[in-house]
């Protein structure tokens, strides 16, 4: 029984890869930075998952430890990824408002 659940946790683990490899592609290409933030938050996701099926893998406790500190700075770096963005895009908004009255 425990070969059976280290076959699917393996898979489970290959297929986490493809993921991360697919939103990797996303977050390079784009289009719009909105996409760019979802795919590193997606990132971000996935690795705790990884974390988490190796912590299973290898009965090493504290790996669980790892993944919720990594969740933490995850969330805490895609607030901060969102926050520059919008103040960015207020920017923009800005000057384009005043080049429509200066006009």
């Amino acid at each position: 029984m425990r070969e059976a659940y280290e076959v699917l946790f393996n898979g489970t683990l290959i297929i986490i890869g493809i993921l991360l490899i697919l939103c990797l592609i996303r977050a390079i290409r784009g289009p719009r930075i909105a996409d760019r933030i979802v795919a590193v938050n997606m990132m971000g996701t996935l690795i705790v998952i990884t974390i988490c099926v190796l912590a299973f893998l290898m009965g090493e406790g504290y790996l669980v430890d790892v993944a919720i500190i990594y969740t933490m700075l995850s969330f805490l770096a895609v607030v901060l990824l969102t926050k520059v963005y919008m103040g960015i895009y207020r920017q923009k908004r800005r000057e384009e408002k005043e080049d429509g009255k200066h006009a």
